[in-house]
This record gives C-alpha cells, structure tokens and sequence, in this order.
C-alpha cells in the first residue's frame, strides 16, 4: 500500500472537488495548475477473513484437582457445613472449605485414608457415636446430640463439617437442635429436615 504524501492543510477544501475515480479502485487528488498529486489506493476486503474462528480449547491436565462434594453437602450457616460421609473423591473439595473440624455422628471407626487426610490437613476430628437404626421410632440419645451441638456453636471450630453415612437423618437432628437454638419456628426446622431426608423421615428423629 502506497503511503499518501503530506499536503498543505489549507488547500483541503479544493480536493474534494477535483476528485476522479478509477476502475482500478484507485483515488486520484490532483490539484488544477500543480504537478503535485495524491495516489491512495484503497484495499478491498473479504468480510469472510474478518468473521471470528473458531478457538479449540484444550482439554483439562490431569494434574487439576477435581472438585467434588460428599453427597447431600449444604451450608448450614457461616462456617458451618452438612453432608454425607466423604471419601477420597471428595478430599480436594473439603480441602477448599479450609476447615478446622469434622463431627462424624457414625459409630463405626474412622477409614485410615480419611485420618490421613486430616492429620495432613489439621482438621480436627470429634465423634459422637450414634448407631444409625431403620426403624422410625427408635429416640435419639439426646445427651450424645447435646454434647455434639456444643462442638457446633464453639466458633473455636469453625469452620466445621458435619456428616454421618447419608447427611440424613443424624446430621438432620444435629442440625435441627441448632436451629431450635437460632429460634427457627418447628415448621422450618421440619420442612430443612424432610428436605435432606426425603420420603425416608423418621417421626422420632423430629421429636428431638
């Protein structure tokens, strides 16, 4: 492309006036009794060049960690987490919540892999045995239910998860006597609570 030389500000209005096309595409400026003239030519584009392609996107590395929750995960409140038990899938996602503490309402001892992963991380670990029962009218241990929701409300452990087999039924009741706490009206606390465990609520479990 030709780069127009610099003409004299003060004859502007008197080319456009002696302006001539050719077919060429090519713009021709002359001034009437000068020698002096203008070559601009003008580039004719396909729109087609200018239209956006396509960008692959590569796929993620294996080395990314891959952020999965335990099933039936919820925030209960600031620094406060529910769910169900959490396995080694879940650890890179429990590992963002930066947590102090893990309350485990599950009798059972705790998996190897899952101590590992909290001494690695120190998170500290309470248990409160509660034995998981089918059947709908067996009371849960109040006393067991009232120490663990002390570990609860102690901001000292927040934040904290709380988590039995399925985050149903027992993290249900735990978080139910906190919300009795926080003065939620009974028909909250009941719809939070079937909301978690679904057509499988226990009458006993509500009576807490």
């Amino acid at each position: 492309m030709k780069v127009p030389t610099a003409a004299d500000p003060k004859d502007d209005h008197s080319t456009n006036n002696n302006s001539n096309s050719n077919s060429n595409g090519n713009i021709n400026n002359c001034r009437g009794g000068d020698n002096m003239c203008k070559t601009i030519e003008v580039a004719v584009l396909d729109h087609r060049e200018l239209s956006p392609h396509p960008v692959a996107l590569s796929p993620p590395s294996g080395d990314e960690p891959h952020y999965i929750p335990p099933l039936n995960f919820a925030m209960v409140d600031n620094g406060i987490f529910r769910s169900g038990f959490p396995d080694s899938a879940n650890f890179s996602f429990i590992q963002s919540l930066g947590l102090r503490s893990i309350i485990c309402l599950c009798p059972e001892p705790y998996p190897e892999t899952n101590m590992e992963f909290l001494k690695s991380n120190g998170i500290k670990l309470f248990q409160f045995g509660i034995e998981g029962y089918k059947e709908p009218f067996v009371n849960i241990p109040e006393d067991t239910i009232r120490e663990a929701l002390k570990v609860v409300i102690d901001v000292r452990n927040h934040p904290v998860l709380i988590h039995c087999k399925r985050g149903k039924h027992r993290t249900g009741c735990l978080v139910g006597c906190l919300r009795k706490l926080q003065r939620w009206c009974l028909s909250s606390v009941f719809d939070e609570y079937q909301r978690f465990a679904a057509a499988k609520a226990r009458v006993s479990d509500q009576r807490i």
